[in-house]
């Protein structure tokens, strides 16, 4: 990789040199050059994604995996008026840059900046936005049915992969396309070789056979012969020959479900993807599927040799890969849930651990290091994963399902049905509760309280710090008599003293940290350390303050709500939580309990009604009134002190 020297004098390193890349703005530009020239393109584009990701942090490893791909759709195809759907918006940063964007792609993930994933609003060239998996398949048939109904003419090509395949909802859009038989391309990314290896020259001939006119010619007017016979004989003969050919090129699977299937191919060789790209722009009807295989973190050493350490990078030098770390102050929330249910496991051999497809990110790793027996990740396959947990469950298992709230929400049907319903004692351990700062609208865990605390059976906490998180997995492990759920949030705890083990709680009783006579905050989850500098303010401004710590959503600490109610002239409830949730169910009991109608002054806080854009966590606390000073605004403010309220 070229580069210029480093500045001197702040020692900041310069761009890498792009000769080539500058002369491309928007993907129109491409076609002006040759297509010798498209692998130098790539090598600058490549180089480009590393050292913008080296600033911002964001997903490295599957960008570059795309590289080639990337060039490859853009200069085949017409976009945006061909549309173009990532799959798992994180494989989109080269996308990005050569569609008008270059010039922002060091804004990435900041306030104000380049969203991480693919978005509709961010550009004509996201015709899809993605940040969950597996959808670029339904959401691309649509498009081709959208396009068949208008009478229109364009290409849609969905590029799914980075294991999105592994999820159900991608089998369930190509079950559909293929009887449909509509236009639609999938391009099948295989980053790391989980279905086949390209086989070189012989793949690549291959994949040009399937995609030229000739066999496609032949496989058309097959179709139009065998469908005079009849609906079962056309079917049973063109099944016969896919199949055949399905023992040559590997795509057997993909033939049943309607597709053409073409390849493996290497998607590094651009002499190999173009040709194939083109003959399946002009040539054929139907829907197809192009296995491309790829190398996540391909063209940076750290990233080839550690993919699951750069999925998902913060900022980090270049020339030596070593990434910023975050100040050891305190443990991650994510550290101290793995290393507790380690703990819990030892003395419990019925203890089981379950992922979908996030090992790491949920912190299961630790736990399939000494128990791989136990472990299981399913893929990123949220419903299979729950339902999976009930099956254990139902069996006399203790399983832990370990999944982000933002993708539990995928789940939901299978939480309601297949947990709840049957009060089965599933254990969620919901990581990344409430905003997750770069990460944006798409990862914020804003809706699992309200979402689980509506169901009968549950019981629903929330770490208010890492010692409590302790004690809840503790909690969770004893817990038989139902499904069970408790949230935590995304970085570090807030630097308390750890027990040595956790303590079992009692379900439904929440604890008082401070006594005072005037204002009550009662605080679910990791606001609390902000509610008690907010006592601290109020304090100070004469007003005597109690805080307590709900620690349950579900069942409530009713004997709690009821003396804060009636010793209080304000009674705020704070969480980090869309509304509808614990403020709500606190709100619902006071009504009926009659404590709304001799003065009491309620005031829930909670996440505002919008999806946020990604800013740094302590910007989004503070825009959304869930920081110390917004508490304190909210208590002046029901005072009638708006004066003070304004100065907070």
């Amino acid at each position: 990789m070229s580069r210029k020297p480093a500045t001197s004098e702040n020692e900041v390193k310069s761009p890498p040199e792009t000769p080539l890349l500058d002369t491309v703005r928007i993907p129109a530009d491409l076609k002006r050059l040759e297509e010798k020239q498209l692998p130098r393109l790539a090598e600058e584009l490549r180089a480009e994604v590393i050292d913008a990701v080296s600033q911002t942090g964001g997903h490295l490893g599957a960008g570059l995996g795309v590289v080639e791909l990337t060039v490859a759709l853009h200069y085949v195809f017409d976009t945006p008026e061909d549309r173009l759907i990532w799959d798992v918006g994180h494989q989109a940063y080269p996308h990005k840059i050569l569609t008008g964007r270059r010039d922002r792609i060091r804004t990435l993930r900041q306030e104000g900046g380049l969203s991480g994933f693919t978005k509709r609003a961010e550009s004509p060239y996201d015709p899809f936005g993605a940040a969950h998996s597996s959808t670029s398949i339904s959401a691309g048939l649509g498009m081709a049915v959208a396009r068949d109904l208008s009478g229109e003419r364009r290409h849609v090509i969905a590029v799914i992969g980075d294991g999105a395949m592994s999820a159900g909802m991608a089998y369930e859009a190509m079950n559909n396309a293929g009887a449909l038989d509509a236009r639609l391309i999938v391009i099948l990314n295989d980053n790391d070789m989980s279905i086949a290896p390209p086989t070189g020259a012989m793949s690549a001939y291959l994949a040009r056979l399937a995609s030229g006119r000739a066999y496609q010619g032949i496989r058309d007017f097959g179709k139009r012969l065998t469908a005079h016979l009849g609906k079962s004989v056309d079917r049973a003969i063109t099944r016969a020959v896919e199949h055949a050919r399905g023992y040559v090129t590997g795509g057997t699977l993909f033939e049943e479900m309607g597709f053409l299937h073409i390849g493996p191919i290497d998607g590094h060789n651009l002499e190999h993807l173009v040709p194939v790209l083109k003959n399946v722009r002009d040539h054929g009807s139907g829907p197809v599927l192009i296995h491309v295989v790829t190398q996540k973190g391909k063209g940076y050493p750290p990233a080839e040799a550690a993919a699951d350490k750069y999925h998902g990078v913060a900022k980090f030098d270049v020339i030596t890969g070593a990434q910023a770390k975050a100040p050891a102050n305190a443990p991650s929330y994510t550290k101290v849930f793995a290393q507790a249910l380690v703990e819990e496991a030892r003395e419990d051999d019925k203890i089981v651990a379950i992922t979908a497809a996030m090992p790491s990110g949920t912190g299961l790793d630790l736990f399939g290091k000494e128990f791989p027996e136990r472990t299981f990740d399913v893929g990123i396959a949220e419903q299979h994963a729950v339902t999976f947990a009930a099956g254990l469950a139902s069996e006399g298992y203790r399983p832990f399902t370990a999944i982000y709230s933002t993708f539990l929400q995928r789940a939901y049907d299978q939480v309601v049905h297949d947990v709840a319903i049957q009060n089965l004692p599933v254990r969620f351990a919901i990581d990344r509760a409430g905003f997750v700062g770069a990460d944006g609208a798409t990862h914020c865990g804003a809706f699992d309280i309200t979402y689980l605390s509506t169901l009968p059976n549950f019981v629903v906490m929330a770490a208010s710090d890492e010692a409590e998180l302790k004690h809840m997995v503790r909690t969770a492990a004893r817990h038989d008599a139902g499904p069970i759920a408790f949230r935590y949030p995304r970085g570090n705890g807030v630097g308390v003293e750890m027990p040595e083990r956790g303590q079992r709680l009692e379900i439904g009783k929440g604890r008082v940290l401070r006594e005072g006579g005037k204002v009550a905050l009662l605080s679910l989850g990791a606001r609390l350390a902000d509610c008690l500098k907010a006592a601290d303010e109020l304090e100070a401004a004469g007003l005597s303050t109690t805080v307590a710590d709900a620690r349950f959503a579900k069942p409530l600490d009713c004997e709690l709500i009821v003396r804060l109610a009636r010793e209080h002239q304000v009674l705020v409830t704070i969480e980090e939580g869309a509304i509808g949730g614990f403020g709500a169910h606190v709100l619902h009991f006071l009504a009926h309990r009659g404590l709304l109608e001799n003065g009491l002054k309620v005031r829930p806080l909670v996440m505002p009604d919008i999806f946020m854009d990604q800013a740094k966590p302590e910007k989004m606390y503070a825009d959304a009134g869930l920081d110390a000073a917004g508490i304190v605004r909210t208590v002046f403010a029901a005072l009638g002190q708006e004066a003070r309220a304004a100065r907070a």
